[in-house]
């Protein structure tokens, strides 16, 4: 299929497309038409990986690490002990995020509760480490 049916089949613009190409995370072959500028063919294959590449994207994984990935795959594949050592890694990154939105939900139901009440004491607050404090007076 042509870029633009890809995109679409894919979810990605045909920018983002243009851009995994230029990163080496997407390699459509090449079709002779299209003169100077040949068209790039891209086969479900590439469906599949530009789905691996948005859903890793979406896990916090930096482009530049997917690519080392999908080079792997391409090249030997990866091992058992590969495939655990990456699904670790994103397994601390997403129990770090899941922290970081727990404190900010901790935050924003203090804010609202003692908004609520009509403002009394301290306002609740983060501190300079980004930890939710509830500085509020006893009622």
């Amino acid at each position: 299929m042509l870029i633009g049916a890809f995109a679409r089949r894919a979810g990605l613009s045909q920018d983002t497309v243009r851009f995994y190409v230029r990163k080496g995370l997407l390699a459509p072959q090449s079709s002779r038409q299209g003169g100077r500028n040949p068209y790039q063919i891209f086969s479900e294959r590439d469906v599949s990986t530009a789905l691996m590449i948005r859903f890793a994207q979406s896990l916090g994984m930096p482009l530049k690490e997917i690519a080392v990935i999908a080079s792997e795959l391409a090249g030997e594949g990866l091992s058992a002990q590969r495939e655990m050592e990456i699904i670790d890694t994103q397994v601390a990154r997403l129990e770090e995020k899941a922290a970081d939105l727990a404190r900010l939900l901790a935050y924003l139901h203090a804010k609202r509760d003692w908004m609520a009440r009509g403002k009394p004491g301290d306002e609740p607050r983060f501190s300079e480490e980004g930890l939710c404090l509830t500085a509020i007076a006893s009622e």
